[in-house]
């Protein structure tokens, strides 16, 4: 046989298997169910793939291949591995019923996912509450123990300096009598309510001083001081400082306000915190603190020559204190209702009180006992300030019922009277000269009196709801100070505004002048006392 015969027989054997394989392959896949097989299984015999699950059952009954007929048992079975099949979803929105359960079952789970939210949200806010709450709680608690702290650090302010001040130092220019009379160092000694009377001898140097007092007027009326500050400078004046230590935070506000006639860098100031305060301008340092009354420190005075504090309060009593020791010598109890008006006599002997009971009294600033007191029959809701004449003589009062009162002291009678304000009578100030007096109430007004003729000659004006609460004259009687919505100054004769100040953030509540009006004192219900001057060019 030739190459070539072997070469056509081998190629006729090998299309034959070919063709064998490509007819095992080339049966049509089926199974039993007409459903894609999920553990498809392949038969040998007739080539075909079946359920797994549904050929063996088969199997167990017939033991053939369902095509062919073929013997076929379940281990001839072959496994294909396939790609898992998803069976897809059944449709359903076939029919409009079918549509509508659907849209309903979407709004259903729609309102039922609102619903969840709406939970989360209200437990969120009541988790946001309660923690608002606790940061309010906490804020609060911050700031009553800043202010306990701010308290204490005023304390400690008012100690320092104190620290090396002797217990009892004794009493200067004829204060032996009140030193003796005086029990140990802190010790009060309270007076009652029964007048002595005014008898010749006080009568007498009452007289004598005026005599003195008028001399010496006269003398100093015919020159201006050589120091005094002119207008123009008072015109530049500027807010050179500010104190709001001086007083407690915890009742802030300072109610009175005194300078040292001897001493002009001592400030005596009173305030709600029921205390008095000695300050230093110069050395920015307090130099005592008054403690004894009981209700809020309405009026201060501060002894022309002596180291003595004069004080009253809203709890009734007036109060004389020894500034270096800072001790209570005196405790006068000349009326039952609140002090409304204080002012000593020019001989530094005695001192004027007025009261919302309808009384004045005066007292003996040395003995401590009451001379005199006095009702006011025609004030029926009671005495709102009180000023002594720089002679002495002759004292002004201010009601509650819209009329400056003048009294002779020595007489006890009411010897004039200056209606024309509205609303209670709030400050009273006698210029230096004697001549005139100055007067301010409730109804927004100055008015400026001529106590020779007896008249109202001049009425400044003030702004819509303006409130005075203090007025003064300076030494020379060339300014009148106001305190009050704001802190002013007029040029007095002309009667002229030369400066008004805001810097207070809350009413004035007194105002002073320094020596020659060099400077210019504020106190405040801000709790600030401020000073006024002209500041030097740099």
């Amino acid at each position: 046989m030739c190459w070539d015969d072997e070469i056509t027989l081998a190629l006729r054997e090998n299309l034959s298997q070919i063709t064998t394989f490509l007819c095992f392959f080339s049966q049509p896949i089926k199974n039993l169910s007409n459903e894609v097989p999920e553990q498809p299984v392949l038969s040998p015999v007739s080539g075909c793939i079946y359920e797994k699950r549904l050929i063996i059952k088969y199997l167990r009954e017939a033991s053939t291949d369902p095509i062919n007929g073929q013997p076929l048992t379940e281990e001839q079975l072959i496994e294909v591995k396939v790609t898992p099949l998803s069976k897809p979803k059944p449709p359903s929105a076939t029919s409009i019923p079918a549509i509508l359960k659907m849209l309903q079952d979407e709004w259903d789970a729609c309102m039922l996912h609102s619903f969840t939210l709406r939970q989360q949200l209200q437990t969120a806010r009541q988790e946001l509450s309660h923690v608002m709450y606790q940061h309010d709680a906490a804020c609060r608690v911050i700031a009553r123990l800043n202010k306990e702290v701010t308290a204490a650090r005023e304390a400690l302010a008012t100690l320092k300096p104190q620290a090396g001040i002797s217990q009892a130092m004794p009493m200067q220019h004829g204060n032996e009598q009140l030193a003796q009379n005086s029990h140990t160092a802190g010790s009060d000694i309270s007076q009652g309510s029964t007048a002595e009377g005014m008898n010749d001898e006080i009568i007498q140097k009452l007289q004598d001083k005026a005599s003195v007092l008028t001399q010496l007027r006269k003398q100093r009326g015919k020159r201006v001081p050589e120091g005094l500050t002119s207008v123009e400078d008072m015109r530049s004046f500027r807010c050179s400082a500010t104190h709001t230590a001086i007083h407690s935070a915890s009742n802030p506000g300072i109610l009175a306000l005194d300078i040292s006639p001897k001493n002009p860098s001592i400030i005596l100031t009173g305030g709600n915190d029921r205390q008095a305060v000695v300050f230093n301008k110069d050395s920015e340092q307090v130099i005592a603190t008054l403690k004894g009354h009981q209700k809020k420190v309405t009026h201060v005075i501060h002894h022309f020559e002596e180291d003595i504090a004069i004080t009253g309060s809203s709890d009734s009593s007036i109060r004389v204190w020894h500034i270096p020791s800072a001790q209570c010598l005196k405790i006068l109890k000349a009326h039952e209702n609140p002090i409304t008006g204080l002012s000593l006599h020019p001989t530094g002997d005695y001192v004027l009180s007025s009261s919302s009971d309808t009384f004045w009294a005066l007292s003996d600033l040395r003995t401590g006992k009451l001379i005199t007191k006095v009702q006011d029959t025609t004030s029926q809701r009671g005495l709102t300030c009180a000023q002594f004449h720089p002679d002495g003589i002759i004292f002004g009062i201010g009601t509650q019922e819209s009329l400056i009162k003048i009294w002779d002291l020595k007489e006890c009678n009411n010897v004039a009277d200056f209606p024309g304000h509205a609303g209670s009578i709030s400050a009273i100030a006698f210029s230096e000269n004697g001549y005139y007096l100055a007067t301010a109430a409730e109804d927004a007004s100055i008015k400026l009196w001529d106590l020779r003729k007896l008249k109202n000659f001049k009425t400044i004006t003030l702004e819509d709801r303006y409130e005075v609460r203090d007025l003064v004259f300076d030494q020379s009687g060339m300014y009148l100070g106001v305190a009050g919505t704001d802190v002013r100054v007029y040029q007095a004769k002309q009667w002229d505004l030369i400066k008004s100040f805001n810097d207070h953030t809350a009413l004035a509540t007194g105002i002073r002048f320094g020596s020659d009006a060099n400077y210019l004192a504020s106190s405040s219900m801000d709790r600030s006392l401020k000073f006024y001057q002209q500041l030097s060019q740099e």
